[in-house]
Parts: structure tokens; sequence; C-alpha cells
């Protein structure tokens, strides 16, 4: 498997983590090629890609060339990546299509060489590489779209999710210690966003949100790292800035969906969002987007709400209707909903595909 480093701390992480685990569990000798140093995962023989200090660009396609050549010089039955590489036989499409991310922010921003050369080696992944995985239906009708003339059916292997880290108990551990952490009063309607890149995850909606939510004592809990600037003077300009509060990037995250009544996400792209299995698998119902591949986990009124991400009346408006709850009934629906969202489920996805490989068939689960 070729995968960037990871520190267990982002929902991608995790989930690369997860899976690795469930291959092991599940009997297969796994090897890890990553470029950078990476922690020791339990049953997984760490390789090392070697790559030179490169602008953002350069790396990219240096990482591409040292994939190819590790995978010529190694002997494995099956090599799948989770980056955009060259050579390998199945690829897990993490990151869905550059091409429907840069379309869902209207722009290209000013790293035009840099988003040159990602859609180059996209092209390259998706019309080359034997097999491609989705990680939501979603992506998938993405891909096919932009990519699919010609090649072979793409699967669709959801995302597992820890079941025991995130569960509805940890509220009775949780709760109380956490908000006071945050300075947050017991009685608080609390919103929880969790999201690297604030842009693409729609944290301006969650705020423009908030503002238009009635309850005045309603707090929104803010995770994760970016340029927080632009969304404080938005956050001053809408009269919120004292009902919010930054905790940053954390690796406990699993206190916070605890301590949270809602999870909003309206991100303006999102291939998956593990923020969707791990939210409703501690009991918290999420407000999210109809642009995100984890709204096909979203039973509308039962365990939260899929909306224009783009809207924030509509955003406040599904937020408005989990306050009225009924809490307890929607804490039990988010929860029964992912339950078959497991590690093991998200590996027997990937070797099916594996036997598939090794028998000549292709099969679109």
């Amino acid at each position: 498997m070729i995968a960037r480093p990871f520190a267990f701390h982002g929902g991608v992480e995790r989930a690369t983590a997860g899976l690795l685990r469930g291959l092991v569990e599940a009997g297969q000798e796994v090897d890890l090629l990553s470029p950078g140093a990476q922690a020791p995962v339990s049953g997984v023989t760490l390789r090392r890609l070697w790559l030179p200090s490169l602008p953002p660009a350069a790396r990219l396609l240096a990482l591409a060339v040292a994939a190819r050549s590790a995978v010529r010089r190694g002997r494995w039955d099956v090599v799948q990546s989770h980056e955009r590489t060259l050579g390998q036989d199945v690829y897990r499409a993490g990151e869905g299509s550059h091409r429907a991310y840069l379309s869902s922010l209207g722009r290209r921003g000013g790293r035009r060489l840099y988003h040159a050369v990602v859609l180059a080696l996209e092209r390259q992944v998706f019309t080359r590489t034997p097999r491609v995985v989705a990680i939501a239906a979603r992506g998938r009708a993405e891909i096919e779209r932009d990519y699919g003339a010609g090649r072979a059916p793409i699967a669709v292997v959801y995302n597992g999710v820890d079941l025991e880290r995130f569960h509805p108990s940890h509220r009775c551990h949780h709760r109380s210690t956490a908000r006071r952490e945050a300075g947050v009063a017991e009685g608080a309607f609390v919103l929880l966003f969790v999201g690297s890149g604030f842009e693409r995850k729609g944290l301006s909606t969650a705020i423009e949100a908030l503002a238009e939510v009635g309850d005045a004592e309603a707090r929104l809990v803010i995770i994760g790292k970016g340029r927080q600037s632009p969304y404080e003077e938005l956050a001053i300009r809408r009269g919120v800035r004292d009902r919010i509060v930054w905790l940053g990037p954390r690796v406990d995250t699993d206190r916070w969906y605890a301590a949270a009544d809602a999870v909003v996400l309206p991100t303006r792209y999102e291939p998956f969002g593990n923020v969707h299995l791990e939210a409703l698998a501690s009991g918290v119902p999420m407000v999210t987007s109809t642009r995100a591949g984890g709204a096909e986990l979203i039973h509308e009124g039962l365990n939260g709400f899929a909306v224009d991400p783009l809207d924030p009346r509509a955003v406040a408006h599904a937020i408005e209707r989990v306050r009225i709850g009924p809490a307890a009934a929607m804490a039990e629906a988010a929860r029964r909903s992912v339950e078959t969202y497991t590690f093991a489920a998200q590996a027997e996805g990937f070797m099916r595909i594996y036997r598939e490989l090794r028998t000549g068939t292709a099969q679109n689960p």
C-alpha cells in the first residue's frame, strides 16, 4: 500500500490506519510504502520512499516516480495506492476528483502549476489503473463522468470507523469536562465543526448559519487548522464572535463529539468525510452538505439533514430542527445508521477486489 505519512490526528489518517489494521487482522501481509517519517503500525512492514525537499508540484511528480520505481523492484501480489502515483493495481480515490474539486470552488486560485500537475497525474491514474475504488457513490459518479470512458467498472468501498472510540456512552464521561475546558455552559446548545481547510469545509457558511439561529446561547466549537482571521472578521461582522470557540487541531475529537449536540459541516466538496462516520457513531446528529459523499448516510429528519452548503439560512433551519429534537431518538438513529461501517467491512471490500484481480474478473459492487 502506498500512502502519505499519517499521525492519527486527522480523519484521513485514522481511516488509513484502520484499513491497515483491518487487513492485518484478516491475515494479509501488508507493506506500507510511505514518504517521510511514519509511526509504526502493528503488523505492517514500513518501507520508506525517499524524496528530496521540493516545492509541492515537483514533490507530487517525485512521489509518482519513486512509487513506480519501488513497485517495479518489489514482488507483491497487489499494489494499492492512496496517492496519485503510477504502476499500482488499485487506486483508492480518497480525495475524489480534483477536477470536480476545482469546479466546486469555482476557481483555481494562485496555484496554477500545482493544479495542472495534479490534473495531469489524475488523468493518468484514472485511465491507466486497472481498478479504481471510490469511497462513496457520489465520488464514483464524478469519476465516471470525467474519466470513465472505456475503463473498468469503478467500485465503492466505504470507510470504516472505530465504533468503540466513537460511542454515545462517552457523553456521560466527557460532556461536562470538555464543555468546561471550552468555557461553554452545561446547558448551551453546542454545534461542533471539525475540519481543516476552512474554505472547502464551509466554515463561513457555518458561521453565517450560527448568526441565523434563534438561540443566542448556542455556541459553535471549531476543531481544525487553517487561516482564522477571515472567519474571525466574519464572526465580528455577524455579531457572533463571542459565541465561537476555536480549539485548533485536536487528537481527542471523541471528547468533543461527546460534548456536542450537533455537528455542522456545510462542505463545498467532500468525497466522503470521516466526520460523518465519527459524529454519527458518537450518537450526534449531523447538518451536512448535499455535496458530501457522507450525505449518503443521512436520513432526513432522523439522524440529521443534508442541505445546500451555499445557503446559510437552510443550514440554520436544519440546525433549528435538530435543536427541537427529539434528541434521544436522533442520537439513537445516528448510532444505528453507521454500525455496519467497520474497518473489517472496509478491509473485506478491498480483499474482494484483490480476489477479482487475481482471477481476472471485475464486478461493480
